[in-house]
C-alpha cells in the first residue's frame, strides 16, 4: 500500500493549501515535484510589483548559503504565470511558479515504508496512502515556504508604501537567547541591524554563541530548535475583531502553516500566566493626540484588535527531525519495529532560514485584514 515497485513513473496528486479572507493565498506543489508555486486572489488592480524585490527577499531564505543550512542549492527564480501586465496587477489571480532543479528523490525512497520520526511520513501515509509525492517531505517540506515568501514579498511592498514595516530575528537557538526587540522603543533600524549580521540577530556576540551551539549539535549528528521574534511597526489601531475575528487567531493560522512551528505567543505570551494583573496591565497615556501605552505587555493587540503599539510575537520551531543519529521506527508494510539512519540534505536548525518566512507570513496576514479598509486601497 505504501511503496511503489512498478517500473513506470508514478503519477501523484497535486496538493494545495489555502488561507485568507480578503486576500486568498494558495500554495501548491511539493519539495520534489517539478515546481512549487503560489496564487494570490484579491489584490487590487493596477498595483506595481517589483520583481527584483521579490528575488532579494527569496535570497534571504534560500538554502545552500551557509554551513548552518541545507546544502541543497536552488536558484528560486520566480516565474509569473498570470495576473501581471506591464509590471502591474490585473483582475486575474496573480500566480508565480518556482522550478525545482536540485532534487535527489532517491534519498527518500525508504521512507515510503519506514517513516521518519517527527516527520509527516506516517500521518501522510494514513491520510493519502501513496497518492502524493512525499520525497523530501513533499507538501509538508520547508521548501514550501519559498512560495509563501513570494506572497510575503508582495505584501511587504504594499505595506511599506503605507508606512508599515516588518522585521524579525532569531530570538533564541537552543539555550542561547538574543537581545529581544524593545516592545515600546523598537525601530526599523533594528531590522537593518539584524540583516547586517551573519546570523539574523540583534546582538552579534549572541549570534556567535548560537553558531557554536549548532556546531556542537552537528558534530554529534543532531539538530537544535529555536525561536523567531517578529515585529510590525506602523500598524494603525483598530485592525482585527473579537473572538474568532481576532488578529492573533488570524495570524496564528498562517504561522502554524509554516513547517516545524510548534508554538506561537504574542506580547508577554505564556509569561502572563506567572504574573499578576498589576504587573501585566499596560497603563494608557496620551502622546500628543495619540493614545498609547507606557509598556507593551499586550504585544500590540487588545481584544483581538491592534492597539497601535508595536505588534510583537514569537514562534517556536522544533529541532530538525532529520538527524544522523540512529532512530527507532516501524515498517508500515511488514508491521515490524525497525531502526533507521536518515540520509539526505537537511538544515541543522530550521529557525535560521525561518526568519524571513515569519516576516512573510505576518505581512500577508496583515495585508489580508487591511484590505477590508477602503482607505488602504489604491
Amino acid at each position: 500500500m505504501f511503496s511503489d515497485t512498478s517500473k513506470t513513473k508514478k503519477t501523484y496528486k497535486t496538493v494545495s493549501s489555502s488561507f485568507g479572507k480578503n486576500l486568498k493565498v494558495t500554495i501548491f506543489g511539493g519539495s520534489h515535484e517539478p515546481h512549487i508555486g503560489v496564487t494570490m486572489s484579491g489584490l487590487p488592480d493596477g498595483i506595481p510589483i517589483d520583481l527584483d524585490q521579490i528575488r532579494r527577499f527569496l535570497a534571504r531564505r534560500a538554502p545552500g548559503n551557509s554551513i548552518f543550512t541545507t546544502p541543497r542549492k536552488e536558484p528560486d527564480e520566480p516565474e509569473v504565470l498570470s495576473g501581471l501586465l506591464d509590471g502591474k496587477t490585473t483582475s486575474e489571480p496573480l500566480t508565480f511558479l518556482i522550478r525545482n532543479t536540485n532534487t535527489r528523490s532517491g534519498d527518500y525512497a525508504a521512507h515510503q515504508d519506514i517513516p521518519r520520526p517527527a516527520h509527516a511520513d506516517y500521518t501522510a501515509a494514513v491520510k493519502y496512502g501513496g497518492t502524493i509525492n512525499m520525497a523530501g517531505g513533499g507538501p509538508f517540506s520547508a521548501r514550501m515556504t519559498a512560495p509563501l515568501c513570494i506572497a510575503g514579498a508582495i505584501a511587504l511592498q504594499l505595506l511599506e508604501d503605507r508606512g508599515i514595516s516588518i522585521g524579525a530575528h532569531l530570538y533564541s537557538i537552543e539555550k542561547v537567547q538574543d537581545t529581544p526587540f524593545d516592545p515600546v522603543q523598537v525601530q526599523t533600524n533594528d531590522f537593518a541591524v539584524v540583516r547586517s549580521h551573519s546570523l539574523p540577530v540583534l546582538n552579534e556576540s549572541k549570534g556567535h554563541a548560537m553558531e557554536e551551539a549548532i556546531r556542537a549539535a552537528m558534530s554529534e549528528g543532531d539538530s537544535v530548535g529555536g525561536m523567531v521574534e517578529c515585529c510590525a511597526l506602523g500598524l494603525p489601531p483598530g485592525v482585527g475583531g473579537p473572538m474568532y475575528d481576532g488578529l492573533e487567531g488570524h495570524l496564528s493560522q498562517i504561522f502554524f502553516g509554516i513547517p516545524a512551528v510548534k508554538g506561537v505567543e504574542f506580547g508577554n505570551g505564556f509569561d502572563c500566566a506567572s504574573l499578576r494583573g498589576s504587573q501585566n496591565n499596560d497603563a494608557f497615556t496620551m502622546d500628543g493626540d495619540r493614545v498609547k501605552t507606557i509598556t507593551n505587555h499586550h504585544g500590540g493587540i487588545l481584544g483581538g484588535i491592534s492597539s497601535g503599539m508595536p505588534l510583537i510575537c514569537r514562534l517556536a520551531f522544533k529541532p530538525t527531525p532529520s538527524i544522523a543519529k540512529e532512530q527507532h521506527s516501524v515498517s508500515l508494510c511488514n508491521k515490524t519495529n525497525e531502526t533507521m539512519h536518515i540520509t539526505g540534505r537537511h538544515d541543522p536548525c530550521v529557525a535560521i532560514r525561518a526568519v524571513p518566512v515569519v516576516e512573510a507570513a505576518m505581512a500577508v496576514g496583515l495585508l489580508d485584514l487591511l484590505l477590508e479598509c477602503d482607505k488602504f486601497l489604491y
